[in-house]
This record gives C-alpha cells, sequence and structure tokens, in this order.
C-alpha cells in the first residue's frame, strides 16, 4: 500500500465562509469495482462557486469536499475494476476522469433511459465527506470512485488540465448537444453565454456546421475568446441592452431569428430573451439555470413560433466518453488550452473561488501536489 492514511482536501463547512484546507481520511479498503486516485488537478467549475456561495437549488450534505471537475491517476484498484466504462483496460498509474453514478434500476434508468435523472443518484461534492467513502469531491489529494461510478481512461495526448474540462463543462455541453438534435448547414446558432459552457458549445457548433454562429456574453475578452473558438458574430450584453442584441439578431438573420439557441449563462432573464431570439419553428436549449431565479413570460410565444424548448442537466458516462473523443481528435483545431486562465495550489483554494466569483477568471484549475 503505497497511499497515506489521510490527506489535504478542501472543506466547505458552512456557505458562504472561507474554505479550510484539513486532513480527510483515506479509505484504506477499497471496495469491489471501486478505485482510488490521485488526483492530478481539478478545474474551477461556476457550480463550484455557486455550492460555496450557496446559491444552489440542489440539496448539499455539509460538510463536503468542494470540487467535481477532476482527472486522477490510479493508485490503488477493488476487485473487477480493470476495465472502464467503454471496456478500456484500466492499470494502475492510468489516468481517469468519472462520473456521478447512477442506480440502473429506477424508473429513470429503466424505463427513460434518462441516468442524469436517477432518483438515487449519488453527485461528487455533494455528499459529507464525515462518512466513508469520505473522499467525494476534487479539491483534495486523493479521490475515491465508488463502485457505481461510470469511469473513462485519458488517452496519453491529453494533457491534465484539458481532460478536466470533460469532467463536467464538457459532458455537460455534449450531453445538451445530443438532445437538442443535429446541426444543420443552414442554421444560423445563438449561444447566450460565453462562460466555459457557452465557449464549448461554440466550437461543437462549429464543427458540426452551422451557417453562422453568434456569441452573446461579456466582458470583451470572453468575446475575443467565442471568436478564437469559432463564433461568427459578438454581441456585448455591457454594450448592447435587450432591443438593440434583439435587433442585431434580426439583422444577422434576415428578421427570421436563430433556428437554434442555447443558453448557458444562467442568468434567468436570458430566457426571456431567447425565447424572443428564436424562429418560428425553432428550438431552445436551456442549460444554465440551476438556480432559483424566476421569469415573466408570455407562453403563447412557444405556441405562435411552434417552438421545441428542451432542458438539459448534467451528463451521462456516455457524455464524458463523447467529450474526450472530441478533444482528442479536434485539440490541434480548437484552443481548448485557452479557456485553462490561471493555475493555483490547493492552499489557495480561496483566492482562486473569489477570482472566479468575480469573472477575473474563466477556468482556473487547482493542483493538489503544488
Amino acid at each position: 500500500m503505497d497511499y497515506p492514511k489521510s490527506c489535504s482536501a478542501a472543506v466547505v463547512r458552512e456557505f458562504g465562509k472561507d474554505i479550510n484546507i484539513e486532513e480527510v481520511p483515506v479509505p484504506q479498503e477499497i471496495e469491489d469495482r471501486a478505485l482510488l486516485v490521485k488526483i492530478e488537478c481539478s478545474s474551477i467549475c461556476g457550480t463550484d462557486v455557486h455550492l460555496w456561495e450557496g446559491s444552489l437549488s440542489l440539496n448539499v450534505d455539509l460538510p463536503v469536499i468542494l470540487g467535481h471537475e477532476m482527472v486522477g491517476r490510479i493508485v490503488a484498484m477493488g476487485k473487477n475494476a480493470d476495465v472502464d466504462s467503454v471496456g478500456q483496460h484500466l492499470k494502475i498509474g492510468d489516468r481517469v476522469i468519472w462520473a456521478h453514478t447512477n442506480c440502473d434500476s429506477c424508473y429513470y434508468c429503466t424505463v427513460e433511459k434518462q441516468p442524469t435523472l436517477c432518483i438515487n443518484r449519488r453527485a461528487y461534492m455533494y455528499e459529507t465527506m464525515e462518512k466513508f467513502p469520505y473522499l467525494m469531491g476534487g479539491f483534495a489529494e486523493y479521490g475515491y470512485i465508488v463502485p457505481e461510478s461510470g469511469r473513462i481512461r485519458i488517452p496519453e495526448s491529453i494533457e491534465d488540465s484539458i481532460a478536466s474540462l470533460s469532467s463536467c463543462a464538457f459532458r455537460s455541453v455534449i450531453n445538451a448537444m445530443d438532445q437538442t438534435g443535429p446541426i444543420r448547414h443552414s442554421d444560423t446558432v445563438v449561444i447566450q453565454g460565453t462562460g466555459p459552457l457557452g465557449l464549448l458549445a461554440i466550437g461543437v457548433a462549429k464543427v458540426s456546421g452551422a451557417k453562422k454562429i453568434i456569441a452573446i456574453g461579456a466582458p470583451d475578452t470572453r468575446l475575443e475568446l467565442a471568436k478564437d473558438f469559432g463564433a461568427d458574430e459578438t454581441i456585448s450584453i455591457e454594450r448592447y441592452d435587450y432591443n438593440e442584441r434583439n435587433r442585431r439578431i434580426m439583422d444577422e438573420t434576415n428578421g427570421r431569428g436563430a433556428n437554434i439557441v442555447f443558453e448557458f449563462s444562467g442568468h434567468p432573464k436570458a430566457f426571456v430573451e431567447g425565447i424572443e431570439f428564436i424562429a418560428k419553428g425553432g428550438r431552445y436549449m436551456v442549460v444554465g439555470q440551476l438556480g432559483d431565479g424566476t421569469v415573466q413570460i408570455a407562453p403563447s410565444m412557444i405556441t405562435k413560433k411552434n417552438l421545441k424548448v428542451m432542458g438539459s442537466f448534467s451528463g451521462d458516462i456516455s457524455h464524458y466518453w463523447k467529450a474526450v473523443q472530441f478533444i482528442e481528435k479536434h485539440q490541434r483545431d480548437i484552443p481548448f488550452h485557452k479557456l485553462i486562465s490561471n493555475e493555483y495550489s490547493l492552499k489557495n483554494v480561496n483566492v482562486a473561488l473569489k477570482r472566479m466569483q468575480s469573472f477575473q477568471e474563466i477556468k482556473p484549475v487547482l493542483y493538489p501536489w503544488k
């Protein structure tokens, strides 16, 4: 056994308060099909910030280890854990990403085939660190992959910080794209939000062959990145009000509106705008709304325009796999590395979170061993 009995981890005990680095037990017995990994890095997701703030409309069993977008290197394996979720062989030393669990036996898993809606789902970062297996978050030196978690081996050609994107941000984008359906070569696509998910979605839409991609967001540095990822036009929410944004969209689409709109902003008011931006017969995919905010809309807009309005939550292990495959194929064409805005050690987690909170970072990465 070449791993310790405890390790350092960033523990949230009270919402909105500075996080302490604590010693957390490392499981000494590895369950069948479970893995113990040494965390290589964890990228910080906007959801990490919202959980720390206490603004998520999801259950959190404090105290928790923050972080759910991570890459780990296998240091110990339970029995029957020698293949990943797509049949690739696993061994000590391999790098993996891993998914929240689903039970494969509830209504949503078996009948609806929607494992992200599993009623028995266990989610990393939301479970207390005071109960076995303790290491249920990414901002730690070690992580525990429970038997029910899907896992994907990372190809050697993908570096840790880029691979970590597939653990949340990119798999969420891939799931949303899958549910939205094909993007045609004649489609105009609007992306609301130029955070990591919006930028990644621009890249996928570009590869999918969209005729025109319009990104709406701020600040200007993010809009420049949007162009790097493939946006044809950008609209600043800092310089253009709603009426001007709507006019710009109509000007770019011959007065029809966009065929597909993706909401990745997280701002409830964006939903009202998105309904306006869509052409008749268009599709609206809502991904960014995880808070408690409310808005008022005219439902008749959905009827009169014959719209398809959809939501997409998280992603199952197939989307992790597809995200990794996309990165492996397109990492020379799409500047994924430009999303990585900074690197921090685990002890500087509060600095990283506050900079993320104030939009000074796009996708900072924590390295627990620095």
